[in-house]
């Protein structure tokens, strides 16, 4: 049977972005996730370009739901030696002091337990077989303060989670590193920035490069770090901002900068 890459949150997004380029790269794909119409659809389009794939409807807020999940898929896919753990959940900018703490709460069990569930559940997989490569999504909020509280130190965890994951499973023949995106240009980010609701112009001022990642521009990073060619790298956070992470800093500078864009 095939090696199977597991997908968390891959029925839409970075994540199906990241279940296509894995079945292009001969995995056969685990999507698990709660949007079951999105799943099946994502599930179709690697069955159409010829790849395997197969849906299961995940909560990975919930430990037992992704240990039943795992089951099904080893059951009738084959052995998992690929995990991404692209489930989560943005919210908008909100103030610490005034936040709404059951949606925080939420979402620190999505983006967070959920990773931590998923990789615990697959890792222990990997780790009895000594072989695979585990890829958490972080953010630039991995980095950085930004003002979305839950969401900001959820990334900031995740990031220290894979590093320690990458110590653990390293001696076993695991490697685990993390992506760390700027704004991404989804169908959802092009909605809010069709309504308004958010503004491209300030996206781009801070970055080096003239465009924001697109999720195949992830997902091409996500396959690297899976591949032979990444493997004496483990631990790392990777960037994929367009140059955000410096331009943060460069573009502040008090002095001005006559040379470049204002």
């Amino acid at each position: 049977m095939q090696s199977v890459a597991v997908i968390t949150g891959g029925a839409s997004g970075i994540g199906r972005a990241c279940a296509l380029r894995m079945a292009n790269e001969g995995h056969a794909v685990a999507i698990l996730d709660l949007q079951i119409d999105a799943g099946r659809e994502t599930v179709e389009l690697i069955r159409a370009q010829g790849g395997n794939a197969g849906f299961f409807e995940c909560n990975v807020a919930d430990h037992n739901s992704i240990a039943q999940a795992a089951r099904q898929v080893e059951d009738t896919l084959g052995e998992t030696r690929v995990l991404v753990t692209c489930a989560g959940l943005i919210p908008h900018a909100e103030s610490i002091l005034d936040l709404d703490i059951e949606r925080h709460d939420r979402l620190w069990q999505v983006n967070y337990h959920g990773t931590l569930h998923s990789c615990r559940i697959f890792g222990r997989l990997m780790r009895d077989r000594r072989q695979g490569a585990i890829v958490t999504l972080g953010s630039i909020n991995s980095l950085r303060p930004m003002p979305l509280p839950a969401y900001n130190v959820s990334k900031v965890a995740v990031h220290r989670l894979t590093e320690l994951l990458a110590m653990e499973l390293g001696p076993h023949g695991v490697r685990a590193n993390c992506v760390g995106p700027t704004f991404v240009m989804t169908e959802g980010l092009q909605q809010k920035i069709a309504e308004g609701k958010r503004d491209l112009s300030v996206m781009l001022s801070q970055q080096a490069l003239d465009a924001l990642p697109t999720p195949d521009d992830i997902a091409d990073a996500v396959a690297f770090l899976c591949s032979k060619a990444a493997a004496r790298i483990t631990g790392v956070l990777l960037p994929i901002d367009a140059g955000w992470t410096p331009g943060v800093s460069y573009y502040s500078y008090a002095g001005g900068l006559p040379w470049v864009r204002t």
